[in-house]
């Protein structure tokens, strides 16, 4: 296992974290069944090899989304006693729970009884977005970081990210965090936070976690016989999760990429790629690669959107720019499922279905889409 520093934190941790956010289920229908033996022996062989990162949060394998769910509890009880002190335990504030100061405490306080420990080393506050920003300030979310770490329930402090740059940048100019927590992968270099947040973040001395280093499976299954011709004709011959995790870890500003490992063969795959992922390792030739197979991803998209947001505000507040990525999406993988996942969190109220056709938006559209049209293949699609 290779390991980097993280931050300022004089922290060093092992470059693949292991993410407790899709362990293995007894029942696939319901996400509150963790096989907790199963899920007990990756964690064992993670360990064993190396890996002393453990991420997990509070609705994390929830019945209902965005209620306590049973991850926290079962790496709880898998790591109580000696097990505790081999790795830095990351856990997230429910940043969309917070109401006043008291909420933070009330919900650290639970967290720590739920994971058995009297301290959490790295502490997020959980999806940072422009509809949870203004809350957390009010709620004087900064003063209550400030007292977990001086009283020790909390070592470090971090936020996770789903939103655009602008507020990324906000963000880590607010309060002098430990690190972040961001989407990035070859294919998300625009994305969120992006490549330029993570150069941001990292040139402030954050430590940067990646989540989605293989786009939740997006990069690894179901591809495109297009895409897998470049990867079978790249001068060094690497599976899809290798090409994905190597891009990552290329970067020197990535602290460690997190992966919700489920199957023992991708966990073993993974602890291999890992003992090859320095920074700056990957060759010109192998650049061009990622560069051409990002191109025919990219040549599948439905709608020619680059975000510019000329068509915003729409007057019934649909999301335009964000649905069209997410049809993009669904259409570049060839799986619907994350993009409806995604679509049903990230799009909130700005959904598609509520277009009236008011014609508003399609003349300041600079690529000239026929925005009224494409919304109703977005209907269909994700909703």
């Amino acid at each position: 296992m290779l390991y980097r520093p993280c931050g300022k934190t004089g922290q060093s941790l092992s470059i693949l974290g292991f993410g407790c956010m899709r362990l293995p289920l007894t029942d696939p229908k319901k996400p509150e069944t963790i096989d907790e033996t199963v899920a007990a022996r990756l964690l064992d062989i993670a360990l064993d090899h190396g890996v002393n990162y453990v991420d997990t949060a509070y609705p994390y394998h929830a019945a209902v989304p965005f209620t306590p769910g049973q991850s926290e509890v079962f790496v709880g009880k898998y790591l109580k006693g000696a097990r505790r002190d081999k790795v830095f335990l990351a856990t997230k504030l429910p940043s969309w729970s917070i109401q006043t100061r008291e909420d933070c405490d009330r919900f650290l306080n639970e967290q720590l009884v739920r994971l058995q420990t009297d301290h959490i080393d790295f502490y997020l506050v959980h999806a940072v977005m422009k509809k949870f920003w203004g809350n957390l300030q009010q709620a004087r979310v900064f003063e209550f970081l400030d007292a977990a770490i001086k009283d020790g329930r909390i070592r470090y402090a971090g936020f996770s990210f789903h939103d655009e740059l602008s507020l990324f940048k906000e963000a880590v100019d607010a309060y002098p965090w430990s690190f972040c927590q961001i989407q990035y992968n070859f294919m998300d270099e625009q994305y969120q936070a992006g490549r330029a947040g993570l150069e941001y973040a990292a040139g402030k001395g954050l430590g940067v976690v990646v989540m989605e280093p293989l786009r939740g499976g997006s990069l690894t299954g179901n591809i495109p016989p297009a895409i897998q011709k470049h990867w079978e004709q790249a001068a060094t011959r690497r599976s899809p999760a290798a090409w994905a995790f190597r891009q990552v870890w290329n970067h020197p500003g990535v602290t460690l990429a997190l992966s919700g490992m489920n199957r023992e063969d991708h966990l073993r795959e993974n602890l291999e790629i890992a003992a090859t992922g320095l920074p700056n390792s990957l060759s010109e030739a192998d650049l061009a690669t990622l560069e051409a197979v990002r191109k025919e991803y990219r040549s599948r998209m439905k709608v020619d959107c680059t975000a510019c947001k000329y068509c915003m505000p729409c007057p019934v507040g649909v999301n335009i720019p964000g649905c069209f990525g997410l049809l993009n999406n669904a259409a570049m993988y060839e799986d619907p499922g994350p993009a409806r996942f995604q679509y049903g969190i990230y799009v909130g109220e700005g959904k598609a279905s509520k277009c009236v056709e008011c014609g508003q938006c399609a003349p300041k559209c600079p690529q000239h889409i026929p925005i009224p049209e494409k919304l109703k293949e977005v209907v269909a699609t994700l909703e």
